[in-house]
């Protein structure tokens, strides 16, 4: 399969940003309402959005249509009008806290009130393919939370955590979700020991001949930990020591993806782990950061026994570097 780069454009009132995505033009259009409720601990924001995902060339996406249609149908052209609602704890930032707490929970919904409008006018809500202006639309909740507790040991060392999960349901007019609401893991900031869209979803094995392997590794449920400790070196520069463990689910069957689907059977040994180690130069305005992590399990059949199934140390490396802490 062959993918052509396209520009992809994101707009909203309050960011703009140009990223090159292969295949696929997006353009979002959002508008935010902002609650703060004591601004020191909580914070509540609003967003209606209409986002437009589609192809630049029909003929060019039809090897994905053939080889995987799921996928396909989450890349195609889509209209998604979505609300969307984000809830934000941090007492950080109150005075005596010593081991601050911050959570984010965000529910996003789309396609609903559309749909219910085609109702009134005849159409069934279990029709497929609704077209809004043209295009057909997505349908789908989604519900996304992250939870980091920082414990300081002193005020030369902490022991930070997070954990996280997130699901996405699509129903009634599509049943895969748009490509870019599915969930992925690795890279910097998620499981260290694997570069992002490289595993997953369940024991799906990547197509190493395929550089372009990575679009498959998407799914609709994502579970992660992480724990890391830090601690000051010399001056500006800190140390870490980290373990991160995680992967994404498919909520259905994909036969193109075979072990995608979630399965309490199978969960605890698709789970993938990573160790590792980092530097961080910390100027209080500016971090960078350096993380070296290390695999220790590969959620999929990797050809050797054990829990430790890492076939060669040197392919179980993975450099990061970033801006700012992971979490």
């Amino acid at each position: 399969m062959k993918i052509f780069p396209v520009l992809k454009v994101f707009i909203s009132s309050n960011e703009r940003h140009l990223v090159l995505m292969p295949d696929f033009v997006r353009a979002i259009f959002i508008h935010c309402s902002n609650k703060n409720r004591n601004f020191l601990l909580y914070k509540k924001l609003c967003r209606v959005g209409f986002h437009c995902s589609g192809r630049a060339d029909g003929a060019r996406s039809a090897p994905l249509q053939a080889e995987n249609p799921a996928l396909y149908v989450s890349l195609r052209d889509q209209f998604i009008p979505v609300f969307e609602y984000m809830y934000t704890y941090d007492n950080a930032s109150l005075p005596g806290v010593r081991n601050p707490i911050w959570w984010q929970t965000t529910v996003s919904s789309a396609g609903n009130l559309t749909s219910c409008i085609y109702r009134i006018f005849g159409k069934s809500f279990k029709e497929k393919d609704k077209k809004l202006l043209g295009v057909p639309f997505a349908q789908f909740l989604k519900v996304n939370s992250e939870f980091r507790y920082h414990y300081k040991i002193d005020k030369n060392q902490m022991i930070a955590s997070r954990i996280a999960g997130g699901v996405i349901w699509s129903y009634g007019n599509a049943l895969a979700a748009p490509y870019t609401e599915q969930f992925y893991i690795g890279g910097a900031n998620s499981v260290r020991a694997f570069s992002a869209r490289s595993i997953g979803p369940g024991s799906y094995a990547p197509d190493k001949e395929n550089k372009y392997s990575f679009i498959n590794h998407v799914g609709d449920i994502r579970m992660e930990a992480n724990v890391e400790y830090r601690f000051r070196i010399i001056g500006d520069l800190h140390g870490a020591v980290f373990l991160d463990a995680g992967n994404v689910w498919l909520m259905r069957k994909d036969e193109s993806r075979p072990g995608g689907e979630f399965t309490l059977k199978n969960f605890a040994k698709q789970i993938a782990l990573g160790t590792g180690a980092g530097l961080r130069y910390d100027m209080d305005f500016l971090v960078f950061r350096l993380d070296c992590g290390v695999g220790l399990h590969d959620p999929y059949d990797t050809g050797k026994s054990g829990y430790y199934n890492i076939p060669k140390f040197k392919d179980s490396l993975a450099l990061h570097f970033a801006i700012g802490y992971p979490f």
